[in-house]
Formats: structure tokens, C-alpha cells, sequence
């Protein structure tokens, strides 16, 4: 992965301004290139990868994920990654991971029951490693669902029947198997982080200061994240219908996606890429970028992400949206004077509790992200944010 970014995004920027082609060209040039490799992927292997939440709720409706595509998956989600899209990695992952859990499992059908249990246990680790969150990363594979962004509210007990008929497995052995995995799946990435000195999962910010400042531009920051949240679902709805009257050309849809993607990313550099390492560039930048640019990068990278998810770009949508969320949040530290960690935690959460829909979920993926004094602030802010209500036609699904 980082190989490929490397070449594509570092040494091949090099030789092209050695030959002479203008600078400015170069994110245009290489989402339009992405957009027909990932259309012309498509078109003749399949749309892989899958939804997360339509792994997680196959994993706990039948215990299980279909691995015999496991190579499409790993290169459906590694392509659009590759090529600058504004999407995260955890959709391709949870798959792969569950899809090889479900390999083992068939395997090892002799120890019974306690197989069962083995997607689930490889989808809680992976999500807790993706995003270095624990509580996530265990809540969403028994709940079946990571989110309500699709706006199709998913509850527990729909999937009772199909569940309690099969075989249990003790409350003793399923917890020691969810803890060992999560634990296992995050030492391994905290290993691997320190031997390649990369970076993995959300950033964790310190040091938030609460004023009478903060908590009299609390609301306005809120509004600016809730704001943002909301039009993920209107950007997701006027995608939809661009891609229906794109019809199955895959690869036009493809190739569309990349262009818009290119000329965000010439004038707003920050809208590429998932955000997880940009973030700590943004930390040292944000000071000179000024509010406006702030907010333009925000508001338009969820645009963005909702381009490349509807428009054939597959992979996730969380640390896109919380990268967004941040943007807005240093904007608004800036605009108003006030801590730029607690405009951070409350702007993020407002975000993602109105794109979620589910401001639970919203604080299991953000605790370890911001200071222990944040927490009240955050589901606070996920909650008001989830309030926001999104007209219906956001949430009725056009063929993509």
C-alpha cells in the first residue's frame, strides 16, 4: 500500500515535473487514471468489496462470509485507496478478514459451535485495530451494524430467529474469544506500526481546555458539524441520481467519480486520500490555512467521499467524514477563538452522529480520541446531531 503511494503520488509527480508537465495537473491526471482502473475492475471482475455494514450483518445473520472471492476484495478496496479516493480502508478489510475467519471455520468444524463465533471475533479485532477503538470495534459485530447511514434502522432482534437456531456458544468462551482477538489484533498493528514507524487508526488529541468561551460557541460549532452531517445525506441522494442516469456503464461512473475527485483535490489537496495520515498534517498546518479553506475542505470532502461510494469508488466512509469533522472543527477554533481540541471533539461528533444516526456508536468510535473531560461533550454533540432529521427522500436508495 504505502509502496504504491509512494510510487504513484511521489516518484511519479517527480518524473512528470522532470519531462516538464505542470504540477497542477497531477491530481486530475491520477484519479481520472484511477477511475478507468477501477471501472474497467469492475466491469470484468465484479463490485467488490462489499459494504461494512453489509459484512457485519451477514457475519451475524449466518455466523459467516462468502470467501471464494477474497483476491477481488483485497484489490477492489486496495485500487481506489491507491488512487487518491476519499474513501477509508475498513470496508475491504472487515471483509477479507471475515471471509478468512469463515475459511478457517469450515476448516475446524470438528470444535463445533465455538467456530461460530470465529467471524464475528475477526470482525470486532479488525475494527478495533482499524480504528483504535476497542469498544467499537467489539459493539459493532453484535449489533449487526456499524451505523444507520443508509437509513435503514437495523435492530438486534431481527436477527434472533436466525441466530437462536443455531448452535450457542457459552457466554465464557464467546467473551475470552472477542477479548484475545481484539487484544491480538491490536498488539499486532501496534507491533507492525513500530517496526515500519507508520501510523494506524484515529488520531488522539490531549490538552482540551473548556472555558465559558467554549461552552458559549459550543452550539454554533455543533450546528457547523451537524451541517456537514446532514448534507452527507443530500450529497448521497443527488449521487444516487447521477448514477441512475449513468445506468451500468460502470466504467463512465468510475472515470466521473475520478474527475470530480482530481479537480477537488488540485484547488483542496486534503479532500484525497481517507484522511487518517493527513490529519497530522492538518494539525501542523491549520494555523495557515486559514477559516475559509478549513471549511471548504471539510464541507467538500464529505462531498467527495459520497462521489466515490456512489459513483463505483468502493471502501468506507468513517475517517473521511472524520477527517471532515476536524477541518470544520480547527475552522471553527479559528472563527471563534476557542480551544481547537474541544472544537474538535464536539464539531466531529455533531458530524457523525447526524451521518450515523446512531450517537452511541458515534462515542465508542471517538472515546480514546479526545481527552477523558470530552466524553460528556461528545455524545452530547452526537446526540444533537443525530436529531437533525433528514427528509426521506435522502434515505430512499437509487441503483448505483
Amino acid at each position: 500500500m504505502n509502496a504504491g503511494l509512494d510510487l504513484l503520488w511521489v516518484k511519479a509527480p517527480a518524473w512528470l515535473a522532470a519531462i516538464g508537465m505542470p504540477a497542477v495537473v497531477y491530481p486530475l491526471a491520477f484519479c481520472v487514471a484511477g477511475g478507468v482502473a477501477i471501472g474497467l475492475f469492475q466491469k470484468n471482475v465484479g463490485p467488490y468489496p462489499d459494504d461494512m455494514n453489509a459484512v457485519l450483518a451477514e457475519v451475524k445473520k449466518t455466523g459467516r462470509y462468502d470467501y471464494r472471492h477474497l483476491g477481488a476484495m483485497f484489490f477492489g478496496a486496495l485500487l481506489p485507496l491507491l488512487f487518491g479516493g476519499s474513501i477509508g480502508p475498513e470496508a475491504g478489510l472487515t471483509g477479507v478478514v471475515a471471509g478468512l475467519c469463515s475459511w478457517v471455520g469450515d476448516r475446524l468444524k470438528f470444535m463445533g459451535a465455538e467456530m461460530r463465533e470465529l467471524a464475528n471475533a475477526g470482525t470486532a479485532a479488525i475494527l478495533s485495530a482499524i480504528f483504535s477503538a476497542p469498544l467499537f470495534g467489539l459493539a459493532a459485530p453484535l449489533f449487526g451494524y456499524a451505523d444507520d447511514a443508509d437509513g435503514r434502522r437495523r435492530r438486534i432482534d431481527s436477527f434472533t430467529a436466525t441466530v437462536v437456531s443455531a448452535p450457542q456458544v457459552s457466554k465464557p468462551v464467546k467473551t475470552a474469544v472477542y477479548l484475545l482477538s481484539v487484544a491480538g489484533a491490536l498488539g499486532a498493528f501496534m507491533l507492525l506500526n513500530e517496526v515500519t514507524g507508520g501510523g494506524s487508526g484515529l488520531p488522539h488529541f490531549s490538552d482540551m481546555a473548556v472555558g465559558t468561551s467554549e461552552l458559549a460557541w459550543a452550539l454554533p460549532v455543533i450546528a457547523l458539524g451537524a451541517c456537514a452531517g446532514w448534507l452527507f445525506h443530500g450529497f448521497g441522494w443527488a449521487v444516487g441520481k447521477l448514477s441512475a442516469r449513468l445506468g451500468d456503464r460502470v466504467v463512465v461512473k468510475a472515470v466521473v467519480a475520478g474527475a470530480i475527485l482530481g479537480v477537488l483535490g488540485i484547488f483542496l489537496p486534503f479532500t484525497l486520500f481517507a484522511g487518517e495520515a493527513q490529519t497530522e498534517m492538518l494539525a501542523q498546518q491549520w494555523t495557515a490555512l486559514g477559516a475559509g479553506a478549513l471549511l471548504a475542505t471539510g464541507f467538500l470532502k464529505v462531498l467527495a467521499s459520497q462521489v466515490c461510494l456512489g459513483l463505483g469508488w468502493r471502501g468506507g466512509h468513517f475517517f473521511p467524514l472524520i477527517f471532515s469533522g476536524i477541518a470544520i472543527g480547527y475552522a471553527a477554533a479559528g472563527l471563534f477563538g476557542i480551544d481547537p481540541v474541544f472544537a474538535l471533539s464536539v464539531s466531529t461528533a455533531a458530524l457523525l452522529g447526524a451521518a450515523m444516526r446512531q450517537p452511541l456508536m458515534v462515542a465508542l468510535l471517538l472515546i480514546l480520541c479526545f481527552p477523558a473531560k470530552a466524553v460528556v461533550f461528545v455524545l452530547a454533540a452526537a446526540c444533537l446531531g443525530a436529531a437533525v432529521p433528514v427528509p426521506k427522500a435522502f434515505s430512499r436508495k437509487l441503483p448505483h
